[in-house]
């Protein structure tokens, strides 16, 4: 019997898991090694547990389960996250593990035995909206970030990351480079507007632009607001203003596929009547194209300084995270291609505008990326929806493409 999704229990998992950190009105929140974060572990683990799977957990956090193979190979891997932002969906990240369990469950169902192991795998702090930088647990796990300074950032709120590991008892002794998989699969909602737009079920991602995150900061001189004449203030708050319009000049000047935000401008001391003595900002750069994004930064940065010296500032650039634009693997692309066309899906290649944790495998084992649909391109958002419909086909999708990694049993 070949193993078939089980629409029901795909769906309960991922309700479940998002009754742990949810909002009123909607919406989850689940940051990374927040007591919610740790609840949603415990409940992965149980799930894992339960289908008979071996669990470990590795010293940034990462948690797999293994059902085994025939053969001593290494295993194929499907994997995602379950840490949220502040004000998160239930299906951004999700998704992708809970289809992972799906495909183990589906093989116990049919008393499947493959060639290879497979692995599920959920990743420590992909968001980075309480620890930065985002896909820490997978760059760890692949070499990518240094494990000894990421379990020494400090959070948004003060708190050490190694610390906050140990507390809710995720702080795993297994190095974080000690499973090298045979290939790697990654479910995820689209997070944007293009599927659902252009009436396409499935996305078949070619790859991941680059990112790039710069925090500026601005010290200037606090002053009276009525008393300071305009020409002799050192104002904090003007540079930073002047960085944001330009982010969203660079992002215009380049067009698509450059992409420009600012997240964050703090002031201090933040009164209406005293001129800004210090500035926060955030920066995130975004293109497929690494040159291009090269280009980018270096016009930012040139534009900071100059802000900040024409208003007689002092400017510091801190690099939050910075990853280069990711290729994924022709042939794993076209396999998820075919496995649309063959369910008489309608498919499209594209590249994914967000980060994920697959683009840290990428350069390490076969790798690729399935898309569903994302109702109005909303996520980051507790109004995030994709149709039931739409998250069966894509664990359909990843199914078929993992029994194909997978192999028969000998």
């Amino acid at each position: 019997m070949r193993p078939q999704i089980n629409a029901e229990r795909l769906l309960k998992r991922l309700r479940d898991l998002g009754e742990i950190g949810a909002l009123p009105g909607g919406g989850v929140c689940r940051l990374a090694l927040s007591e919610e974060d740790r609840a949603g572990r415990d409940q992965l683990v149980r799930w894992m547990e339960e289908l008979g799977l071996a669990v470990s957990i590795d010293a940034i956090g990462n948690i797999w389960g293994i059902r085994p193979g025939t053969g001593d190979g290494p295993p194929v891997m499907i994997g995602s996250h379950i840490d949220t932002v502040a004000t998160g969906g239930l299906y951004d990240g999700a998704l992708g593990v809970m289809a992972g369990l799906e495909v183990v469950a589906a093989l116990n169902d049919a008393g499947a035995r493959t060639a290879h192991p497979l692995a599920v795998a959920a990743f420590t702090n992909e968001e980075g909206a309480r620890f930065a930088p985002d896909m820490m647990g997978s760059g760890v796990h692949q070499g990518a970030l240094d494990l000894s300074r990421m379990l020494a950032v400090q959070g948004i709120d003060g708190a050490t990351l190694g610390e906050e590991l140990a507390r809710i008892g995720y702080a795993g002794d297994i190095p974080p480079k000690s499973l090298t998989p045979a290939a790697f699969l990654e479910l995820h909602i689209e997070q944007g507007p293009v599927l659902e737009r252009d009436g396409v079920r499935i996305g078949a991602v070619t790859g991941v632009q680059g990112i790039s995150w710069t925090e500026f900061t601005i010290s200037g001189q606090s002053n009276h607001a009525g008393t300071t004449p305009m020409d002799l203030r050192r104002d904090a708050g003007l540079a930073a203003a002047r960085i944001a319009v330009e982010a969203r000049a660079i992002a215009s000047d380049f067009g698509p596929p450059q992409v420009a935000t600012v997240g964050s401008v703090n002031f201090e001391p933040g009164l209406v009547n005293v001129v800004p003595e210090r500035a926060v900002i955030t920066v995130d750069l975004r293109n497929t194209d690494d040159e291009r994004l090269k280009e980018a930064e270096a016009r930012l940065h040139a534009a900071a300084h100059s802000f900040a010296e024409e208003e007689g500032c002092e400017i510091t650039a801190r690099s939050l995270a910075r990853f280069a634009p990711v290729a994924f693997d022709e042939t794993v692309v076209a396999r998820i291609e075919g496995a649309a066309m063959a369910r008489q899906l309608t498919v499209r290649r594209m590249p994914s505008g967000a980060g994920h944790d697959a683009q840290m495998f990428a350069p390490n084992c076969p790798t690729a990326m399935i898309f569903v649909p994302s109702k109005d391109g909303l996520s980051h958002n507790i109004a995030e929806h994709t149709e039931p419909a739409e998250l069966i086909a894509g664990a359909e999708i990843l199914l078929d493409v993992a029994l194909d990694l997978l192999g028969e049993a000998q």
